[in-house]
């Protein structure tokens, strides 16, 4: 198919070339034995083919699905053991939104006055949320879109591609635990439960207008059907690697159409506030190490600033504590999704409330 031909409303032609480059990324990346290749071969292919102006896209639907997955991975690792250790994890949750003052702090008069943005987009672009929220928290604020999807893409792709490498040179983590069992091993009604989750969750998610619904939804009936005894597994692995191949597609071609001018002014500045928000999450893992608060692997991935897409697939894949990881990512997104609205008016910033109906 030549580039060329694929017109501009024809999503599914542009969503097919897509997969069809990740999944020779992929393959690239399973040849020369590269780590999580199902996650960084897509990623990486992405990447360069939207650095290079070929007409890729997301995908729309079909990634939205694959989320849903990693909503009852999430789900399904809140059992009744993790919620009875809630009260051990409470002075490390505690450190949640000490880092996120922080962060604020430092971000807005960063990017207003020495990256010089207004106001909605100072705000936004300094909050460590998701990709997603943060744009359309931004957007409903009056905010630069394409400046707040260039710098939290810049930050998500800057973490996921370090650290991989910290947790195997630093800490000594292994990548190539299993992600799961195969689908052939479990029980087929488990899986029937799982899917259940996935799509009930999703739908019944969006109804009620919950913001993530495709991750969060499927999550909370995981996480209800996990703490009653109904649901014993995760996903199986075949559905995992999907899900990083999905998630790999969305951080590469976050970059389509990028000009010259962005990447000075907004991706430099997305590297430049990542490594900040870097340096503050290993301050505060060495504090959670050293106290003992939790092991050194655990502690990391529980305050990496990224996705808790993201971090929880390298959980899955490291072996960490999922349960750990998951409560603490969960209790920063919810304190930024209802907080950073709020505590934008309290510096001028207008608008921004959540948008509604399930918004991803």
């Amino acid at each position: 198919m030549a580039f060329g031909s694929l017109r501009p409303d024809a999503a599914w032609q542009r969503q097919g070339l897509t997969v069809v480059i990740a999944l020779l990324g992929t393959v690239l990346f399973v040849f020369i034995e590269a780590p999580l290749p199902f996650l960084f071969g897509p990623l990486v292919a992405c990447l360069v083919a939207a650095l290079a102006r070929v007409p890729i896209s997301g995908t729309g639907k079909l990634g939205k699905v694959t989320r849903t997955i990693l909503g009852v991975a999430i789900g399904a690792s809140i059992t009744p053991e993790v919620a009875e250790r809630l009260p051990q994890m409470a002075l490390s949750l505690s450190l949640v939104p000490v880092s996120l003052a922080i962060t604020a702090l430092v971000g807005l008069p960063f990017f207003r006055r020495l990256c010089g943005f207004d106001l909605p987009t100072a705000w936004y672009a300094s909050m460590p949320g998701g990709l997603q929220e943060m744009v359309l928290f931004g957007q409903e604020a009056g905010g630069d879109v394409r400046a707040l999807s260039l710098i939290h893409a810049t930050r998500l792709l800057l973490i996921v591609l370090v650290a991989p490498i910290i947790l195997t040179q630093g800490f000594g983590g292994d990548l190539n635990n299993p992600v799961g069992d195969p689908a052939a091993t479990l029980p087929l009604h488990e899986m029937a439960i799982m899917a259940f989750a996935a799509i009930a969750g999703w739908k019944g998610a969006e109804r009620i207008g919950l913001f993530g619904a495709a991750i969060l939804g499927p999550m909370i009936l995981a996480a209800v059907l996990s703490l009653t005894g109904v649901l014993h597994h995760r996903p199986p692995a075949e559905a995992i690697l999907a899900a990083q191949f999905f998630i790999g597609i969305g951080l590469g071609a976050g970059y389509l159409g990028i000009t010259l001018t962005e990447i000075r002014r907004f991706v430099v500045a997305g590297v430049v506030f990542t490594l900040f928000v870097a340096a503050l999450a290993a301050v505060i893992t060495i504090v959670v190490i050293r106290f003992g608060l939790a092991p050194p692997v655990d502690g990391f991935l529980a305050f990496a600033p990224a996705g808790q897409a993201e971090m929880a697939v390298l959980a899955i894949v490291v072996g960490a504590d999922l349960g750990y990881v998951v409560i603490h990512h969960l209790t920063r997104v919810f304190l930024i999704i209802t907080g950073a609205p709020l505590a934008a008016r309290l510096v001028g910033v207008r608008g921004g409330n959540p948008p509604s109906k399930g918004s991803e």
